[in-house]
């Protein structure tokens, strides 16, 4: 029945999507508000969104996400614009997690220092599907669009590490954590896996059509197939498969520079299904915790998508150039979705069984639900306001 719900909204969500798309209902509010209404509709058995299917679900669809954002970026204005990435996933994020922590224990005292650095690293980085409206709008300047993308491409991968230390920490008498090796393992190998798979495939793709050696046809799922290899091999090595998916959509427009246009026609149709079929999950599961929500969780989710996200933000682009509108929207624009969703169910099937992991579990659940609605709602208007502000 579930499944049957889902399809139906979708069906019907796609007749008048166009419509939406011009308003401020977005398609992640409208399926997690679904969600929520499905679960007190049906009540449907708990195993049907077990923690493992449900990552699943929620890795694939960001895995496709990513190399579809990263396969259609222009590599000649991202070189333009590489200081503010690097300043973003560097001293911003860095910044990010240490005020997340510092919420943390301000909002939730009875965490351990390492379960709130547990919670701040699931939620720091930022949601490439929620910003979709941002980075293609072209009321937006390239720049930012760009900067923003880039760092919602690559913050989530460099976010495991942190989390993984972090859980490694918490848990007691799980062995020595080493943060080196795990940040080479999941950054370092994640980097060299998306690579070499960009570079190898773009160069055979390349090679087949200038042959004229694969149809068409095939094209589009010989380009989804790379991403697909990302979580494998991402897999077998330990490595970081959204990293890998990320770098992998850069690399392999350096030798098939048609990537971009095959990835979007596949690879963003049915990596959207999948991604709201988790936002319809996700609304579910909201649901079915509702009872355990309270004052806490949300006051959290409001620190952690105003003042933990926007000051490292602007501590970040001092001296960038940027006026402080510019500052004030990169600042805002940083959704927490889907990424901070994959976050917490791996840390979920850690399997640690900490103390704070139901406070995390729900703190987690009120900010990405905050960020879908508030984000959401509030784009289009910024987009206009910010366009007023930057006309001549």
């Amino acid at each position: 029945m579930l499944l049957a719900a889902f399809i139906g909204l979708l069906f019907a969500y796609s007749l008048v999507s166009a419509r939406l798309e011009k308003s401020v209902i977005t398609s992640p509010i409208v399926f997690t508000l679904a969600g929520m209404v499905a679960f007190h509709a049906l009540k449907p058995a708990t195993g049907i969104t077990s923690p493992a299917a449900f990552l699943t679900l929620a890795e694939i669809g960001l895995v496709l996400l990513l190399f579809t954002d990263a396969s259609r970026t222009d590599l000649k204005i991202l070189r333009n614009i590489r200081e503010l990435p690097a300043r973003l996933l560097s001293a911003g994020m860095l910044l990010t997690i240490l005020l997340g922590v510092l919420a943390a224990k301000l909002v939730f005292p009875q965490l351990s220092w390492w379960e709130a650095g547990i919670l701040s690293a699931i939620l720091a980085p930022t949601d490439a599907g929620l910003g979709q409206i941002i980075v293609n709008s072209p009321r937006v300047p390239m720049r930012v669009r760009q900067a923003l993308n880039v760092e919602a491409g690559l913050n989530d991968g460099l976010s495991v590490p942190f989390l993984l230390f972090f859980i490694a920490m918490a848990a007691a008498g799980i062995g020595e954590p080493s943060f080196a090796r795990f940040f080479g393992e999941q950054l370092g190998l994640g980097l060299a896996i998306g690579a070499g798979i960009g570079l190898a495939g773009g160069w055979l793709l390349e090679a087949a059509r200038r042959h004229g050696w694969m149809a068409e046809s095939f094209l589009q799922l010989a380009v989804v197939a790379l991403p697909v290899f990302c979580i494998f091999a991402s897999e077998h090595f330990g490595a970081s498969m959204f990293i890998a998916a990320f770098v992998a959509g850069l690399f392999v427009q350096v030798t098939f520079k048609h990537a971009g246009k095959h990835s979007v026609e596949f690879t963003e149709e049915w990596g959207q299904i999948l991604n709201l079929a988790v936002f319809f999950l996700f609304g579910f599961i909201v649901a079915r915790e509702s009872g355990g929500f309270g004052f806490a969780p949300f006051a959290y989710a409001l620190l952690s998508l105003t003042v933990v996200r926007m000051l490292p933000v602007a501590v970040s682009l001092i001296g960038s150039g940027l006026d402080k509108a510019t500052v004030a929207f990169m600042g805002w624009f940083g959704p927490r979705g889907l990424a901070s969703i994959v976050l917490g169910l791996v840390y979920l099937e850690e399997e640690k069984h900490l103390p704070g992991e139901q406070v995390t579990r729900l703190a987690v659940m009120a900010t990405v639900l905050l960020s879908i609605f508030a984000h959401g709602l509030s784009a289009q208007p910024c987009i206009r306001l910010f366009a007023r502000k930057k006309s001549p």
